[in-house]
């Protein structure tokens, strides 16, 4: 048995976390449910983390999960902000995603006019 939060394995029988205090799931189901890299493809790229941000909110509320990857270094001292953002969905939604996505950049380019 595994915690799928901090996981840890525990021996059988116990069913609970001690640390997390949230139920364990078995070893087959921990690693059916990794994240591999090749089931992500990225759907959206930005210089602004906030705009990621927004989207990845949009897409959770249709139910799409995400996940933001940034290429920010804050270490670096430049003029500007050179970082390059990207929101990343599991290949089976990247349609809806997209779909999705670009509805929120019709409406917004919508409004501008």
């Amino acid at each position: 048995m595994i915690c799928p939060k901090c996981e840890y394995e525990y021996v059988n029988g116990i069913t609970e976390c001690p640390d997390c205090h949230i139920e364990l799931v078995t070893k087959e189901m921990f690693e059916g449910n990794l994240v591999n890299p090749e089931d992500y493809v990225v759907v959206y790229t930005s210089g602004d983390e906030l705009e990621i941000e927004m989207l990845k909110e949009n897409l959770l509320g249709a139910e799409i999960e995400s996940l933001v990857y940034s290429q920010r270094d804050r270490n670096f001292p430049v003029v500007g902000n050179l970082s390059v953002v990207r929101l990343l969905v599991h290949k089976n939604a990247a349609d809806d995603a997209i779909e999705i996505i670009n509805d929120i950049q019709n409406s917004n380019s919508d409004d501008e006019e």
